[in-house]
């Protein structure tokens, strides 16, 4: 189960597709942050999400929402992913220790050693705001971010 809303978010600090560190901190001193937890770079139904993402950041920038994306690929395949499709947001590694942050937040297969579909809401407090998680098979609707953010 998800962490609730009105929860405080786990803390983390995660490298980025390109090596440098972020964390949940950092992130909130901008602003709300979306986290979109995803299975695998350069899968079908996670390459459509995050490219749906990409194309209409502009909607979550308007919100002055921050998009980070988390997976437990390396942060060198999350890299050529983002060189191949250019993200504009962060791609966070959560490889090692593998699935770790994914685990806090109730966002890991242990079966598969992958993420789930989970997308996190967080306002700039830190606060779980709302939440919306998937089967791996079945991509979030851009509808229901959309909705999230009137909620903001």
């Amino acid at each position: 189960m998800a962490i609730p809303d009105g929860a405080s978010a786990p803390e983390f600090r995660l490298s980025d597709q390109y090596g440098g560190q972020l964390s949940l901190a950092e992130l909130c001193a901008e602003g709300p942050v979306l986290l979109v937890f995803f299975p695998f770079a350069f899968s079908g139904v996670c390459s459509g999400e995050l490219l749906e993402l990409r194309d209409h950041l502009g909607e979550f920038t308007d919100h002055g929402v921050q998009v980070a994306a988390i997976s437990c690929d390396p942060m060198f395949t999350l890299r050529a992913w983002d060189d191949a499709n250019g993200f504009d947001f962060p791609l966070l590694s959560d490889f090692w220790p593998h699935g770790e942050v994914c685990r806090r937040y109730a966002a890991f297969d242990e079966a598969s050693g992958r993420a789930e579909r989970l997308s996190v809401l967080i306002d700039a407090a830190g606060v779980v705001r709302w939440t919306m998680m998937t089967p791996v098979t079945t991509a979030r609707p851009l509808v229901a971010y959309r909705e999230a953010l009137q909620g903001l």
